[in-house]
């Protein structure tokens, strides 16, 4: 799961991955190195509450 740590305080959410790996569109042969990268989401609420609200309706799988 995700943390529930990583609201900014505006309920907009960041997180990162450490390979590109995990998405089935990359194929492991095709790439020249493994990257990482970091994701925000941005949402329109306005307290990390109402974004953790947002996100797990979105199915997203936080842990606390």
């Amino acid at each position: 799961g995700l943390s529930l740590q990583s609201f900014d305080g505006r309920g907009n959410y960041n997180f990162g991955l450490d390979e590109q790996l995990m998405f089935p569109e990359i194929h492991y042969d095709h790439i020249q190195q493994i990257r990482g990268m970091d994701i925000t989401i941005v949402t329109t609420a306005q307290t990390d509450q109402e974004g953790l609200t947002l996100l797990q309706k979105f199915g997203m799988p936080f842990y606390e």
